[in-house]
C-alpha cells in the first residue's frame, strides 16, 4: 500500500474516458483500492477515481467522516464502487461547492442532481445499488464523471463562481476571524 501521486488538471490521462473493471477479487485490483484509500487520506479527500491516480479504470471510491476540506457536511460511508451506472431520480438540481485533488486550492460552484440512484460492484464483485440524496449524491456524480474525462471546472455555468479557495472565501475567514 502506498499514497500515488494525483494528476492535476492539464495532464492527458484525466480527459481519457476509463475502461471497465472485468476481474474482480484479484491481488491488483485489491492492490489498486488500498492504494486509493491511502492516497485520499493522504490528501484529504472525500473521493477519488482511479483515472486521478494514472489508471484507466472504472474504479472511485468515497467516503467522509470528518474532514478538513469539507468541516460542514454530511457523512457519507466508505465506500469501493467499481463499473459505477448512475441513475436520476429527480429533476430537482442544487449549487454547490466542489473541489478536487486534481484542481487543489480551487472551487467552483456546479449543479448537481440531488436524488440519484448508483449501482456498481465492490472490489469482490458484489452489487451494490444504493439510492442517496445531498452531499452523498453531489460526491458519486463528481468521481463517476472522472471516469468519463470530465472534471468538474467543465461542468461550472457561472465562471465567477470558480476560483481560488482563499480569494473565493476571504470574507468568511475574516467574519472568523472578528
Amino acid at each position: 500500500m502506498s499514497v500515488r501521486q494525483v494528476l492535476r488538471m492539464g495532464a492527458p490521462g484525466l480527459l481519457e474516458v476509463s475502461s471497465s473493471v472485468t476481474e474482480f477479487d484479484s491481488d491488483a485490483l485489491h492492490q489498486l483500492v488500498a492504494d486509493m484509500f491511502d492516497t485520499m487520506a493522504s490528501y484529504s479527500g472525500a473521493g477519488l477515481a482511479a483515472p486521478q491516480i494514472g489508471v484507466n479504470q472504472r474504479v472511485v471510491i468515497f467516503g467522509v467522516e470528518k474532514n478538513p476540506r469539507y468541516p460542514d457536511i454530511e457523512e457519507v460511508p466508505t465506500t469501493v464502487l467499481i463499473n459505477p451506472e448512475i441513475e436520476f431520480l429527480s429533476d430537482e438540481t442544487e449549487l454547490g461547492w466542489e473541489g478536487c485533488l486534481s484542481v487543489p486550492g480551487m472551487r467552483g460552484a456546479v449543479e448537481r442532481c440531488t436524488h440519484i440512484r448508483y449501482r456498481g460492484y465492490d472490489e469482490y464483485g458484489r452489487e451494490i445499488d444504493r439510492q442517496v440524496k445531498g452531499f452523498h449524491a453531489r460526491v458519486v456524480q463528481h468521481e463517476v464523471d472522472h471516469l468519463d474525462g470530465i472534471l468538474y471546472p467543465m461542468r461550472i455555468d457561472d465562471m465567477s463562481l470558480f476560483g481560488f479557495e482563499k480569494e473565493l472565501f476571504a470574507e468568511s475567514e475574516q467574519d472568523q476571524e472578528s
